[in-house]
């Protein structure tokens, strides 16, 4: 008897999605096509690698064709100290990831799109020196991660309502 009614209830909430119109981002004929021909340009550094790496991942890019969009990324970080002891040491670090990017369309040259994605986490400091480097590294990691994320997220709506209706 559960049985048909979790099917009865699954059945329902697939037509009536169904018939609302509803599509999923990724769905939108043309956007993946277009995230995926996104070639990333970042500086030097650990953390700006990090975020291409990400991007590089997430947006699945297509190494056998030739691009069709440059995403230039520039990476500021901050490291603050937080939660002060009387003897002056910090017990927690806050991490900070800004990333401006731009959007550049290599047949035209022209910038599309711009903007900027921001991401702070913290870490507890040790007293252990390797766990100290260790959970700077992870906060830097989860930060691009995030960062990389938004950026993701912000492309795949510009695309959606850009790349698709004009394709």
């Amino acid at each position: 008897m559960r049985g048909a009614v979790a099917l009865s209830v699954g059945l329902t909430a697939a037509a009536l999605l169904g018939g609302c119109g509803f599509a999923p981002l990724y769905a939108t004929p043309g956007l993946s096509k277009g995230l995926s021909s996104i070639q990333i340009e970042a500086p030097n550094g650990r953390v700006a690698y990090l975020v291409r790496e990400s991007l590089d991942d997430d947006l699945a890019r297509n190494k056998d064709e030739t691009p069709a969009y440059r995403l230039a990324l520039a990476v500021d970080q901050t490291r603050d100290p937080r939660g002060l002891t009387l003897n002056d040491y910090a017990e927690r670090y806050q991490v900070g990831v800004t990333v401006d990017y731009t959007l550049t369309d290599l047949s035209t040259g022209q910038v599309v799109h711009h903007g900027r994605a921001v991401s702070d986490v913290s870490y507890d400091a040790a007293n252990d020196p390797y766990a100290g480097i260790a959970a700077r590294q992870d906060s830097q990691e989860r930060a691009a991660s995030d960062v990389a994320r938004k950026i993701e997220i912000e492309l795949a709506a510009w695309m959606a309502s850009h790349v698709a209706k004009n394709p």
